[in-house]
C-alpha cells in the first residue's frame, strides 16, 4: 500500500461532516473515509500492540508535511478488558488539521472520498437498564463493605442502558450531534463507537507527553451560581480529593518510567463536562529517547483508577464479580496512532456503542468506603444525560 500526504488549502465543512471516522479535540481534528486496512490485535491487546506499528511500517509513505497525524493513521476504540482482542482501522482517505491551522490530506492507494450511508430518523426508541436500580445499589453497598474490610481502596462500578430504535441508528449523525454539544471534549466516531469524552488518557506528540486524569464528580444544573457553589464543594470534598489523588499518583508513577522530565499541576481544577463537572489535573513531561509509541503509553496507563479502581487487580476482579456483563469498549482507550508513534487517546466515557438498531450507553462511578449507593445512582443518571440527548432525539 502507498500513502501520500499533501497540504490542503480548503475543504468545506459539509465534506468534513461526512467522515465515517473522526477524532477531534479543541485544537486538532482528524476525519477519515473508507477503509484501507483493518488490523487485528490478538488477545490480550495490551501485549500485542506492536502489530499495529508493524502494519503501518509496511506501507510506502510519501509525506511532505512532517506533522503528527500525517502519513497513515490507525484508529481504534479498544476494549476495557485488557485481556480481550482489539481492532484498528486505517482510513483510505483522511483530512487532518493542526493547532496552528495547517490542513493536509492523506490518501492511500488513490482512494476517493464518498458519502457515508444514511438512515431515517427514529419515531420510537425503547430504553431499559440492564439492572434494576435497587439491585445496582446493592452492588455498590457490597463494594463499600469490601473496601471497608481492606480488600481494596476504590472500585469503579458502571450501569448499562440499552436503547432500541425502530430504524437503524446513524452513528455518524450521533457523533456529529455529540461534537456540537460538547465542543471542548475529545469527540470520536470509530467503528460504531461514538462519544465526547472529557478525559485525556494520554497524548504523545514527538517527545511531549500529556495526560489529564479526572476523578471526583458533581452534577451541573445550568444555574451558574449553584454550579459554582457545587464546584467549590467538590474541591473541598475529602472523599473526592482522595479519589482524585489516587488517580494522579498512578498516572505520574506510570509515566515516570518513560520520561526524562514529568510534572503535574499542584492543585486540581474543576472541568465542566455537560451535565456533570470533574476534578482534573494536567500532567505533562518530556519523553526519554528513543521515545515510546503512544501505544506503549496506552498499555501502561489503561485502566487508570478513574475507570477501574485501586489496586488495579483487586478492583478489576470486583468489577467482574459485580457487573453482570462485560463493558465492551466503554471506558477503554479510544484514539489514534500515526506511523511515527504520535497519537492522542481519550478515556472512552460519555460514549455509546452503536450496532444497527441498538445503542448501549454506560455510566460509571468511583466507589470508596463512605460512598452512598443512592447518591452514586444519581451520579450515573447525570452522566447518562450527557450522551442520551444526542441518541434519543425524536
Amino acid at each position: 500500500m502507498k500513502s501520500v500526504t499533501s497540504r490542503l488549502d480548503h475543504i468545506d465543512d459539509v465534506s468534513l461532516d461526512s467522515a465515517v471516522v473522526r477524532f477531534d479535540s479543541p485544537r486538532r481534528s482528524l476525519r477519515g473515509w473508507g477503509e484501507a486496512l483493518r488490523i487485528h490485535v490478538p488477545a490480550p491487546w495490551v501485549n500485542n500492540l506492536g502489530v499495529v506499528s508493524a502494519a503501518l511500517a509496511e506501507m510506502t509513505i510519501e509525506d511532505s508535511i512532517g506533522q503528527p497525524a500525517s502519513g497513515p493513521v490507525a484508529f481504534s476504540a479498544l476494549p476495557f478488558d485488557r485481556s480481550a482482542a482489539g481492532t484498528f482501522v486505517v482510513p483510505a482517505a483522511m483530512v487532518a488539521s493542526s493547532p496552528d491551522g495547517d490542513r493536509w490530506r492523506t490518501v492511500i492507494d488513490d482512494a476517493l472520498i464518498g458519502d457515508p450511508p444514511t438512515s431515517g430518523e427514529p419515531r420510537r426508541i425503547d430504553l431499559h437498564v440492564e439492572l434494576d436500580p435497587d439491585v445496582w445499589c446493592d452492588a455498590v453497598e457490597r463494594a463499600t463493605k469490601r473496601i471497608t474490610a481492606g480488600d481494596l481502596t476504590k472500585a469503579v462500578l458502571a450501569r448499562r442502558l440499552v436503547a432500541i430504535a425502530d430504524v437503524e441508528f446513524d452513528a455518524v449523525g450521533i457523533a456529529r450531534r455529540l461534537a456540537t454539544a460538547h465542543p471542548q471534549a475529545l469527540r470520536f466516531c470509530i467503528d460504531g463507537f461514538v462519544g465526547a469524552s472529557p478525559e485525556l488518557l494520554v497524548s504523545r506528540f514527538n517527545d511531549v507527553v500529556r495526560a489529564q486524569p479526572m476523578a471526583g464528580t458533581t452534577p451541573r444544573t445550568g444555574d451558574p451560581t449553584r454550579d459554582q457553589r457545587q464546584a467549590a464543594e467538590l474541591l473541598a470534598s475529602a472523599k473526592n480529593r482522595v479519589e482524585h489523588q489516587i488517580t494522579i499518583d498512578f498516572v505520574v508513577d506510570s509515566l515516570l518510567a518513560f520520561c526524562s522530565y514529568l510534572d503535574s499541576e499542584p492543585e486540581p481544577s474543576v472541568v465542566a463536562a455537560g451535565s456533570v463537572q470533574h476534578l482534573a489535573t494536567m500532567v505533562e513531561g518530556r519523553l526519554s529517547h528513543p521515545a515510546p509509541s503512544a501505544l506503549d503509553l496506552v498499555a501502561a496507563l489503561h485502566p487508570t483508577p478513574a475507570v477501574g479502581g485501586w489496586p488495579r487487580a483487586q478492583a478489576l476482579s470486583l468489577i467482574a464479580e459485580l457487573e453482570p456483563t462485560g463493558r465492551g469498549r466503554y471506558a477503554g482507550p479510544v484514539g489514534w496512532v500515526d506511523c511515527h508513534g504520535n497519537g492522542a487517546w481519550a478515556v472512552g466515557i460519555r460514549s455509546a456503542s452503536i450496532d444497527r438498531f441498538t445503542a448501549e450507553v454506560w455510566a460509571g462511578v468511583g466507589v470508596v468506603a463512605d460512598s452512598d449507593p443512592r447518591s452514586e445512582l444519581e451520579e450515573t443518571r447525570a452522566k447518562f444525560a450527557a450522551t442520551l440527548g444526542s441518541i434519543t432525539r425524536l
